[in-house]
């Protein structure tokens, strides 16, 4: 018996007994009454009142036209006083533009402007004849496009970098009762360098910005699906 109790066997007994102990206190009893682990997690959830949560979807007043046609008369008034700078002429032709059509606005007009003179005076310089067709009434582009040609003759190239538009302004607005017209100033300033077919400098310089300044015309059919506008006339400004 003394030799069935020595002290190896009875440190692994009592290692055995705590061993024990420890998982009875980590994972407790069952009792046959315990929940399955669906229900445990199914615990009930406080309900939130509907009026807290409920956003309306659409601000009051939408989709009053009395009151959406008297913000965009607003809109248009303040536009037009800030940019016509006290000419009653040029205040009037801009209102009879924006009554006839619907869709204008001082401020997006001059900001598609911008847009459009860059790409025609880029697509020029390029030869890009389906831009610039896309852009100008057809008389207009006639004389852009024979002044391509003449140069694609002599072979020259032209290396052009539209630098920005430091001023523009609409200098005249009228409605003819068939379209709406708006007349713009741009003062650009360009890179802009012509070469013969041997490289040698034709005309302007390549490291250096000039200045160009150009009036042109923009005209649409305010009944026309159509949104675009297009350029009618050009002319430059000394």
């Amino acid at each position: 018996m003394d030799e069935f109790f020595d002290i190896p066997t009875l440190i692994v007994i009592g290692l055995a007994i705590v061993i024990l102990f420890r998982l009875r206190s980590v994972l407790g009893t069952r009792t046959g009454n315990e929940r399955p682990p669906v229900e445990r997690s199914k615990a009930p959830v406080a309900e939130t009142p509907v009026e807290d949560t409920v956003v309306p979807m659409r601000p009051r007043g939408a989709g009053n036209p009395d009151l959406d046609d008297e913000r965009r008369s607003r809109k248009i008034d303040a536009e037009i006083e800030q940019m016509t700078k006290g000419n009653p002429d040029l205040a009037a032709g801009l209102k009879a533009v924006a009554e006839a059509d619907p869709t204008f606005t001082p401020k997006s007009f001059l900001e598609g402007a911008k847009q459009a003179y860059e790409m025609i005076v880029t697509g020029f310089a390029a030869g890009d004849r389906a831009t610039l067709r896309n852009l100008i009434e057809k008389d207009v582009f006639e004389g852009f496009q024979t002044a391509i040609a003449e140069r694609e003759a002599l072979k020259h190239k032209v290396d052009f970098t539209f630098v920005g538009l430091p001023k523009i302004e609409i200098s005249d607005a009228e409605y003819d009762k068939k379209n709406v017209t708006v007349t713009v100033r741009f003062h650009a300033e360009v890179v802009s360098a012509t070469r013969d077919k041997d490289g040698n400098l034709v005309e302007g310089n390549a490291d250096q910005v000039q200045s160009i300044a150009d009036e042109w015309t923009f005209a649409r059919s305010p009944k026309s699906r159509d949104p675009n506008w297009k350029v009618v006339a050009t002319s430059q400004l000394s």
